[in-house]
C-alpha cells in the first residue's frame, strides 16, 4: 500500500535526503555555489559538490541544477548537467556514465518510496538524454553506451494495478519489471517507453512511439502501439 499524502517535516526530509544532517549540507552547499553561473560557477561545483556525491574525475554542472539524495549520485568523468536538470535518487541510486551529457529541464527521478528492490537509474558512457526527458526508476532503469535519447522521451518503470474495481488504485500497489534500452540505440522525440520493455541493440523508437513489447536488436519500430516497421540490418545489406 502506499504511503499517505501526510506528515509534515518528517516525511518532507525522508523524501529529501537521508539524513537530517546530509540534507542540511546539500541544501547548503547548493544555495550557496549552485547559483553562480558559466565557467567559475561549473569550476566551483566540480569542487564543493564533491562533498555531497561521488564524480569520478570532473564533471561539468551547471547553474540551477536540483539534486535530492545527493550522496546516491555518481558522476562519470566528462558527465554533463544542463540547467534545469532534476535529480532525485531516492534510494536506489542514479549513475550518469562518463562523458554523458544530460540535457536543460530534463528530470531523472528514482521514486522508490515503497522499498522496491531493483529501483535505480543506471546511464552508460557517451549518452545524450535531452531535453525536458523524464526517467522514473522505480523498478530500475538500464541504459547501455552511446544511447540517444531525443528531446521529450518519457520511460516508466512501474505501473499501477487496477484490477479490482471496487478499491482505489492507490490500494492496490504496482508492478516493476523494470526498462533496458541496450548499447547504440536512438529513441526519437517524444516517445514513450512503458515498464517491462527491453529496448535491443542498435534499435532506432520512432519520435511519437508508445513502446509497450519488448524490441528485438537492429530493427526500426513506430506507432502506438509501437511496431517493427523495418529490419535495419535488411536496409543495409540491400544498400
Amino acid at each position: 500500500m502506499s504511503e499517505p499524502i501526510t506528515g509534515g517535516p518528517g516525511l518532507y526530509l525522508r523524501r529529501q535526503a537521508d539524513s537530517l544532517f546530509r540534507y542540511t549540507l546539500e541544501q547548503v552547499l547548493q544555495a550557496s555555489v549552485g547559483w553562480v553561473p558559466a565557467l567559475p560557477g561549473i569550476a566551483m561545483r566540480a569542487l564543493a559538490y564533491r562533498a555531497i556525491l561521488r564524480m569520478d574525475g570532473w564533471a561539468a554542472i551547471e547553474s540551477g541544477v536540483r539534486l535530492c539524495f545527493a550522496n546516491r549520485i555518481r558522476l562519470g568523468h566528462r558527465a554533463y548537467l544542463d540547467r534545469g536538470v532534476y535529480i532525485h535518487a531516492c534510494p536506489g541510486g542514479v549513475e550518469i556514465g562518463p562523458g554523458t551529457l544530460v540535457m536543460y529541464g530534463a528530470v531523472l527521478h528514482v521514486y522508490n518510496f515503497r522499498d522496491l528492490p531493483h529501483a535505480g537509474i543506471r546511464i552508460g558512457r557517451d549518452c545524450l538524454v535531452g531535453e525536458y526527458c523524464v526517467i522514473r526508476g522505480p523498478g530500475g532503469v538500464t541504459i547501455g553506451d552511446r544511447v540517444y535519447l531525443s528531446p521529450g522521451v518519457h520511460i516508466y518503470s512501474s505501473n499501477h494495478i487496477f484490477s479490482d474495481p471496487e478499491r482505489p488504485f492507490i490500494e492496490q500497489g504496482v508492478t516493476t519489471e523494470g526498462v533496458t534500452i541496450e548499447d547504440e540505440c536512438w529513441i526519437g522525440a517524444n516517445s514513450v517507453i512503458l515498464d517491462g520493455v527491453t529496448i535491443g541493440r542498435r534499435s532506432v523508437v520512432a519520435a511519437g512511439a508508445v513502446v509497450t513489447q519488448s524490441v528485438p536488436p537492429h530493427v526500426l519500430v513506430a506507432g502506438v502501439p509501437a511496431r517493427v516497421v523495418r529490419d535495419l540490418r535488411r536496409t543495409r545489406d540491400e544498400g
